[in-house]
């Protein structure tokens, strides 16, 4: 039996070339092995010559290994809920042999599901987005003034004028410090 392979630079898949499993599809002879490892777990897919072409896997640009081997679990976990979305009638079955939802109901319907894979794949399951640290303080610090005019307006339409002149001062304080950031960056 000759054996070649090859690693796909900065990933864990080895793309395997054998004469002797089925394919994973067709049961025809496979030729090409695929070995992908996620946490832990290892995935393989055997696939013939026809299939392998037919999946893109030798169009290195139109490969996904990750659209193959979801569309290779077919069937159910043992104790997955069975799902429907309501909006869209996508199934379980169908999220699990397509990998992809229905429409923007099911992200709410199939959380089950979702959920955990997110929870491995990510730090949490709530997306916070990502701010750069300039805008993010330029951010904090239009909201403060926002926050130090509105009390200065509120303590001059109550005619707490003393109130509102320590506003003045802190508003003005606060302009000179921000100019006086701005200028040492």
């Amino acid at each position: 039996m000759r054996f070649s392979f090859a690693v796909l630079a900065g990933a864990d898949i080895i793309i395997y070339m054998a004469e002797n499993l089925n394919c994973s599809y067709c049961n025809k002879p496979a030729t090409v092995h695929l070995t992908q490892i996620v946490n832990n777990k290892i995935i393989k897919v055997d696939l013939c010559e026809s299939c392998a072409q037919s999946k893109g896997v030798t169009d290195s640009e139109g490969y996904s290994l990750t659209d193959l081997l979801s569309k290779t679990n077919l069937g159910p976990e043992k104790g997955e809920p069975q799902i429907t979305c309501p909006d869209c009638g996508l199934s379980t079955a169908d999220f699990r042999r397509t990998g992809r939802l229905g429409c923007a109901a099911c992200y709410q319907y199939f959380v089950p599901l979702l959920k955990p894979v997110l929870e491995d794949m990510h730090a949490g399951t709530i997306h916070k987005g990502k701010i750069p640290d300039v805008a993010l303080s330029r951010q904090t610090s239009m909201a403060k003034l926002q926050s130090l005019e509105s009390a200065l307006l509120r303590a001059i339409s109550e005619e707490a004028y003393e109130e509102a002149a320590k506003f003045r001062d802190e508003i003005q304080a606060y302009k000179e410090d921000a100019e006086s950031e701005a200028v040492q960056s």
